[in-house]
């Protein structure tokens, strides 16, 4: 049977979910200072063969906050796939890439300026939307 599935296998989908859950629990873990409470791992991409990951990472703040973010984690990489590889149980424990993501915030943007925009609902709208019984 063909797998028509896009994004990978169903093997490199569940390693990807694996990894992403136990670097969320490492993150939580570390000590750094500069790796706050609200960083999290939106979501990992683990080449087939297991030997590279890139992992999305999202964090509140300005581009100095997220430049911090990924420093620190660039800086830990060696430790955080040490504890990865004591966790999972794979063969190969894939070279790790930080990258930030930040589509939260470009989301938040939007929505904040959708509102900023809306004029709200006309005055005949408003009344067919309270009904007649108003």
């Amino acid at each position: 049977m063909k797998n028509t599935r896009r994004g990978g296998s169903g093997r490199t989908d569940r390693i990807n979910e694996e990894i992403r859950k136990e670097l969320s629990q490492i993150f939580s873990e570390l000590k750094d200072p500069r790796i706050d409470m609200l960083t999290s791992v939106l979501r990992t991409e683990t080449t087939r063969d297991l030997k590279y990951c890139k992992i999305y990472v999202s964090t509140l703040g300005d581009e100095t906050k997220r430049a911090e973010v990924q420093e620190a984690l660039n800086s830990a990489n060696g430790f955080i796939r040490r504890e990865l590889a004591h966790r999972l149980n794979l063969r190969i424990t894939p070279e790790l890439k930080f990258l930030m993501d930040d589509s939260i915030e470009y989301s938040i943007h939007m929505a904040e300026m959708i509102r900023a925009n809306d004029p709200g609902p006309a005055p005949e709208e408003e009344e067919d939307l309270l009904g007649e019984d108003f």
